[in-house]
This record gives C-alpha cells, sequence and structure tokens, in this order.
C-alpha cells in the first residue's frame, strides 16, 4: 500500500474541490458549470451577513464573479434545485440521480409532509391548476391567512403545498428573484422526462452519486463518502471492493489517517511535487469543511456554525468563515458586509493553535480579504478584535 504524508493528501484533496491554486485568470460563465460539476453539489442557505453561501463558495474558487452566473445558470436549465447533501444546486446532468427520492418523498423526513398533502387533495390540485394556467409562481405571491404568526415554521399553507410539491418533484425552481424560489410544473421544465425510460433505480442512483463523491473528494476515509449526498445505508464496502478491483480507486495509507482511498482521475499527484498557493475565505458550507468530523481528522479544524447558538453561549461568532491558507485551514473570520455603506466590518479574527505569522501570512491574507471585500462592492475594509501578532501589524483601515 502507498504511504502518504498527510500534508499530501490534504493537496490531493484540495486539488479535487479546486482549492490547491488560485485561479490563472478571469472568470467565465464555463468556469462556473465547471468548478460545480467538480463539486457535484452546491449547498444552498440564505444567511447573508456577507454574500450568501452558495456564491461565496464559488468565490472560493473562481475569484472575482457576477453573482447573477448562477442565476443565469439556473434559469437556463443548466442546474436544478433538490434535496442532496441539504438544499443544493446540482449539475442538470444529475436530476437522475436525485429522481428516485423524488418518486418516494414519504422517505424524505420534514422535507415532507405526507398527512398535510393527503388532507388538502383539493387544494393542492387548485394550486397547480393556477400554476399552469398563470405561470410560475413564488411564495411570496400568497397572503397568509388572517391572524397567522411569521415565524420560522409558521409557514402559510400555500408555502406548505409548494414545498412539499418541490420534494415530491411535481414543482422544480426555474430561478431565484431576490434569492426566493419560483416554482413551475416539472412537465413544463422536463417535457420529455419520462420517469418508465429515464429514472434511474435507488441502487443504480446510490452508486452513481457515490461515484460522484469520491471523485469530488480525491481522497477519502471510507467512512467520509456517504456524507456527501447525505446517502443511509449505502453499500460502502461493496462499492471499495469493486472499485479496488476495477483501479477507479487506489488504497493508500495517510499518515495519521490510516486507510484511505485516493480516486483514480488524481493519480498523476503522486509523482507531482503540488504546492497549495490558494489563500481564500470559504463558507460555513463550503463542501471541503460541510463534514466537521472529515475537517477535523484531515484538517485538524474544529469548526461549527454558530449562528443557531445563542450570542452569549458563542465561541467564535455568527457567521465565521474559515481562512484557506496555502494547503491548511490557519484562522477564521467573522465579518459583516455594511452594504449602504459599501464597508466590510471585520468584527474578529482568530488563528488555530499552532499557526505562526509572517510576511508571507500577512501579506496573503491582508489581498485575500480586499479581493472578498471587492467582489462585494465594498470600498474600504474596518478592521476590529485582531491577534497581537496581527494588530502590530495592520492598519484598523483599509482604503481601496
Amino acid at each position: 500500500m502507498l504511504s502518504l504524508p498527510l500534508t499530501q493528501a490534504r493537496h490531493i484533496h484540495l486539488a479535487a474541490q479546486g482549492l490547491l491554486r488560485p485561479p490563472r485568470r478571469k472568470a467565465q460563465f464555463a468556469d462556473l458549470l465547471r468548478s460545480m460539476r467538480q463539486m457535484s453539489l452546491l449547498q444552498i442557505d440564505t444567511i447573508n451577513v456577507v454574500a450568501r453561501s452558495p456564491y461565496l463558495v464559488l468565490f472560493s474558487r473562481l475569484g472575482d464573479y457576477p453573482p447573477e452566473w448562477l442565476e443565469q445558470a439556473l434559469a437556463a436549465g443548466q442546474l436544478f434545485e433538490y434535496w442532496a447533501h441539504e438544499a443544493c444546486f446540482i449539475p442538470a446532468e444529475d436530476y437522475p440521480l436525485l429522481r428516485h427520492r423524488m418518486l418516494s418523498p414519504q422517505a424524505m423526513g420534514w422535507k415532507y409532509n405526507a398527512e398535510w398533502a393527503a388532507t388538502r387533495q383539493q387544494e393542492v390540485a387548485e394550486l397547480l391548476a393556477h400554476i399552469e394556467a398563470h405561470g410560475p409562481v413564488r411564495s411570496a405571491d400568497f397572503a397568509s391567512p388572517d391572524g397567522q404568526r411569521g415565524g420560522w415554521w409558521s409557514w402559510k399553507p400555500h408555502k406548505r403545498h409548494l414545498e412539499n410539491l418541490f420534494t415530491a418533484g411535481e414543482l422544480m425552481v426555474v430561478e431565484r428573484r431576490n434569492f426566493q424560489r419560483v416554482y413551475d410544473l416539472r412537465q413544463r421544465v422536463l417535457p420529455h422526462w419520462d420517469d418508465a425510460l429515464h429514472a434511474l433505480e435507488e441502487k443504480e442512483a446510490v452508486r452513481q452519486m457515490l461515484r460522484n463523491s469520491a471523485q469530488s473528494l480525491g481522497l477519502f476515509r471510507a467512512d467520509w463518502l456517504a456524507d456527501y449526498y447525505r446517502l443511509k445505508r449505502a453499500p460502502i464496502k461493496t462499492i471499495l471492493a469493486e472499485w479496488l478491483e476495477t483501479g477507479e480507486v487506489v488504497p493508500v495509507d495517510v499518515e495519521k489517517l490510516g486507510q484511505c482511498y485516493l480516486h483514480h482521475s488524481r493519480l498523476s499527484m503522486l509523482e507531482e511535487n503540488s504546492r497549495a498557493t490558494c489563500t481564500t475565505l470559504l463558507s460555513p458550507f463550503d463542501p471541503l469543511v460541510w463534514d466537521r468530523k472529515r475537517a477535523l481528522e484531515l484538517f485538524n479544524f474544529a469548526y461549527r456554525l454558530e449562528c443557531y447558538t445563542p450570542e452569549a453561549k458563542r465561541q467564535y461568532g455568527y457567521f465565521v468563515l474559515p481562512i484557506l491558507h496555502r494547503g491548511a485551514l490557519k484562522g477564521r473570520l467573522d465579518a459583516k458586509m455594511l452594504r449602504k455603506e459599501k464597508i466590510l466590518l471585520v468584527k474578529q479574527l482568530w488563528l488555530e493553535p499552532g499557526v505562526k505569522i509572517n510576511e508571507g501570512l500577512l501579506a496573503d491574507w491582508r489581498q485575500a480579504i480586499i479581493r472578498f471585500a471587492r467582489w462585494q462592492g465594498a470600498e474600504a475594509v474596518h478592521l476590529q478584535k485582531l491577534p497581537p501578532e496581527i494588530a502590530a501589524n495592520w492598519a484598523r483601515e483599509w482604503m481601496f
């Protein structure tokens, strides 16, 4: 069995995720789709204290790009939305991989309310007829019942109908308007789709999802594989045995990790002296860190999202961004974009234990923060709480 140092394993993983080196040129629209296919999935989240997560994940890989490209790709049918890792944008060609979930929505847990659907069939039929006659709709197009209070789970009836129909695959998201979902009939979005001809059996769909996961991870432990698409009872041992026999993966022994598997597309990296040169900010929902166990084992980075934790109990902050620096996760940053003032406010920045400050790190981090701020339309960065060794070298305000 091949033996790899932990640093090389990290570099292979980062290369598979498009995070080993910074982009070499200005992004083009095709790069967005290439990056999407490389990751397989792009998780959706609506928190917008800085750029919303899916835009930020793409920025980490593409650099400065127009965020509206994501909506354009969705509207053009090059992407679709569905439940994968969580709610995700997914390349259009992978629709068959998720169709079996739509055909058995009762297995989707809280995402589908079977009792609600069964007891409101007339209302659902009327909603579908309305969409067929009048075109795509948003939840905002329908009023809440008198006296109903707002709240995270206090959904109005039409919102519940739309979410149920989305999970069941009867409706698809055809665009995002102010990041709100716009729904249309599946038959209008995919007029030529025929379940009898095109749908995959769950067993085959799971095999392909695992194959996508292996390629997007590049290098992985067996117990990391199923989480990528949140697969339950996936036949990991059987699949790995088949892949080992066909050469789709190669077994490797990684320092501190033990037995791992290397995807065949990354074999050439064993002969290369690959250097990690990318420094960027990551979303809390970036595929690199969304599996907190994997981030801890591979990068020694203990991370949890604290936006749902009461402020007094937070260790770090509301929406803290990991800092990737030349092959390692070396810090984290709590920031807020003040859009009217065109200022990126860095509330606090932390170094990971054992990280040493030098001129190269300071320059890389400063440029990464400025690039991030400019991409969001900021004209200045204001820094508040900094580690003493960084505060001694940085001004508290950067104008550009």
